[in-house]
């Protein structure tokens, strides 16, 4: 049905009560339905009309921007999507207005030259003498509630440090929120839904491949695809992307400190846990990472109200090998967990931007959790 109709599946969930959400083109939809009633599936239509949800989902008067920029010497406001220079900006500026705690870091460069930034959060810079806690965000370019949360949780955690000294004080934080900077300006200039990177080396044909296959761990396996054009193309080889390749160079340069690696994803409110790369496949601690996971679901629920899904990630959704959670684990991280920010369907990809504060809200409240688990 796929090919034939040209659907697009943007989320699906295994097991007895499996579900999958699809994104069909409007000429298609009458045969669509028609054909998964004819098989005795239930349908929920949840985006009757996609253009217009986009279109709602970052509407914002523009004359706010530079009010906004001229107040706070920053452009970001938590009430709409930024692209990566409002982004790269704000970095840039708690690096100046907190630089006793606060350095950016140039890890390397994307394919079309766009610099790669990690904010580090310590209180002492420079040095690495303190348990390491890892946030990236922005793997899939058409996740935007990812970077918009994570920026959200990093100015709570260095604007608002008086509120919380110990979380600075016990832990260096390193911050990525955007890892695939060509794919996610791509959504704001031209295709709002691409997922992949935008290298060329691949295919003529199709560009990119999915950062989230191209980990080196148990790459090539399943839930991935040799095929170019795929949304889940693992690419040419393991860490073909310079995206992937300079985070996964910067995270074993400082593997030695880092206890816990959380990359930030959307959507569904799911907290996973590794292995990912097949089914029934568990690390020897997973327990442990268990309860790590559900002191963050329990704290996210207890400030929002949002419940999160804990599990195993094939397991509670699909197998997909060549993931960076996984990866991350195999390089011995400790704790490593893939978290699915909102929602569980009704919006999907085109979250409103006014469910940014409370996105971001739901973040930190799980980074604190971590922080007064590890925390002797």
């Amino acid at each position: 049905m796929e090919k034939e109709y040209d659907v697009e599946t943007w989320k699906s969930r295994s097991g007895f009560d499996s579900t999958s959400d699809l994104l069909v083109a409007p000429f298609h939809a009458d045969d669509v339905i028609n054909q998964l009633n004819s098989s005795g599936a239930r349908i929920d239509v949840t985006i009757s009309d996609l253009g217009k949800a986009i279109e709602e989902e970052h509407s914002f008067i523009e004359g706010d921007l530079e009010k906004l920029t001229v107040r706070k010497s920053h452009g970001m406001s938590w009430e709409r999507y930024h692209r990566i220079k409002d982004i790269y900006g704000y970095m840039n500026y708690l690096a100046g207005y907190k630089s006793d705690i606060c350095e950016v870091i140039n890890i390397g460069k994307s394919s079309e030259g766009r610099k790669i930034l990690v904010l580090k959060v310590s209180s002492k810079k420079g040095a690495r003498t303190k348990p390491g806690i890892w946030i990236d965000a922005g793997i899939h370019a058409r996740e935007w509630i990812s970077p918009a949360s994570v920026t959200y949780a990093m100015r709570e955690l260095v604007e608002n440090y008086e509120d919380h000294p110990e979380l600075i004080e016990n832990f260096d934080w390193y911050f990525l929120p955007v890892v695939n900077p060509d794919g996610y300006e791509f959504t704001f200039t031209e295709n709002r839904l691409w997922r992949k990177t935008r290298s060329k080396k691949s295919s003529i044909r199709c560009r990119g491949a999915d950062p989230n296959r191209n980990f080196g761990y148990e790459w090539g396996g399943l839930g991935t695809s040799n095929e170019p054009c795929s949304e889940i193309y693992r690419g040419e080889k393991a860490f073909s992307e310079p995206e992937t390749a300079a985070m996964a160079k910067f995270i074993e340069d400082i593997s030695s400190t880092l206890k816990v690696y959380l990359t930030f994803h959307s959507y569904g409110q799911y907290i996973l846990i590794p292995w990912g790369y097949r089914n029934n496949k568990r690390p020897e601690d997973y327990n442990e990472m268990k309860e790590l996971a559900d002191l963050m679901a329990d704290a996210i629920k207890k400030e929002v109200g949002s419940k999160f899904t804990v599990g195993n990630s094939a397991d509670l959704l699909y197998p997909a090998a060549g993931g960076s959670d996984d990866w991350a684990k195999s390089i011995g991280i400790p704790y490593s967990f893939t978290i699915e920010l909102r929602d569980t369907g009704k919006h999907g990809f085109i979250l409103p931007a006014k469910y940014i504060k409370t996105s971001g809200r739901e973040v930190f409240s799980a980074l604190k959790a971590v922080s007064a688990h590890l925390t002797p």
